[in-house]
Parts: structure tokens; sequence; C-alpha cells
């Protein structure tokens, strides 16, 4: 069995404070849209993103590492540019899709990098696999929401 090194550990972990970034973003954008299918999109990526912070968290943990609590200042002052952009944009619905866009693209990038890492346990490549597929099919449907607006 493959064990965490020391670099796969903090990789995991910054992860872990992208994904609690994530989902506070996507709480964010439901309270911000008036949209139901969209605000009823953001909540469901929201509780995507908390269990996928609790799938991370018991995989970091049963190798023995551990785990960085919080989200990151990128990620706080990303929610606070959707604040502002909700505040002053005309078209406040399709930017927050944008954003959402943006954010779920990067993340497939994140996880994409971790998965190169070759020491993975089987049991984190399993899980960073499906959570990344389930971020990709997100970003299907929200360019299908994107489309309705």
């Amino acid at each position: 069995m493959k064990t965490y090194t020391e670099e796969v550990g903090n990789k995991l972990n910054e992860l872990l404070e992208k994904t609690y970034d994530a989902e506070k973003g996507f709480k964010k954008a439901a309270e911000n849209v008036d949209n139901i299918p969209l605000k009823s999109y953001f909540e469901n990526k929201a509780q995507e993103r908390y269990d996928f912070g609790h799938e991370l968290k018991t995989e970091i943990k049963a190798f023995g590492q551990d785990v960085d609590k919080g989200g990151s200042i990128t990620g706080s002052a990303h929610r606070a540019w959707m604040d502002v952009k909700s505040f002053f944009s005309a078209d406040n619905e399709e930017s927050m899709l944008e954003e959402a866009i943006r954010g779920e693209k990067a993340s497939v990038d994140e996880y994409q990098d971790v998965l190169k890492e070759t020491s993975l346990p089987s049991s984190t490549a399993s899980i960073l696999s499906n959570q990344m597929n389930k971020i990709q099919g997100g970003l299907t449907k929200i360019k299908r929401l994107e489309d309705l607006n």
C-alpha cells in the first residue's frame, strides 16, 4: 500500500481548503440569484462541496496526516468579488454563472494536478477521480443553465 508523502498531504489539504472555499462561494451565489433553477443548482453544488470536504478530511486522517481548517484568503477575496459583482451588475445571474464556470474549470485543473501524483493510494485516487467527475458533470449542467438565461 502506498503512503502519503508530506507533499501529497499538503496538496490534499490545499484541495480541501479550496473545497471549503467553493462551498462558501456556492452558498453566496445561491443567496444572490433569484432564478429558481440557478439557485437550486448553487445550493446543490454547495452541499456537494460540503460532502467532498468530509470525504477528503476522512481520507487525509486515515493516512495519519493533519487536516487544515478553514478557507483560503483567495477564496474570501473571490466571494467578496462575487458580492461586488452582484451588487453592481445589471446582469447578476449571468455574472454568477460565469464565475461559477471559471471556478469549476479551475477545480478540475487542481484535481488533475493532484491525480498526477504517483504516490497516491488507490483509495485517494478513487475519491479524487469521483469528485472531479462530478465537477465535470456539473460544468455540463451549468453551461445548459447559462443557455437558459
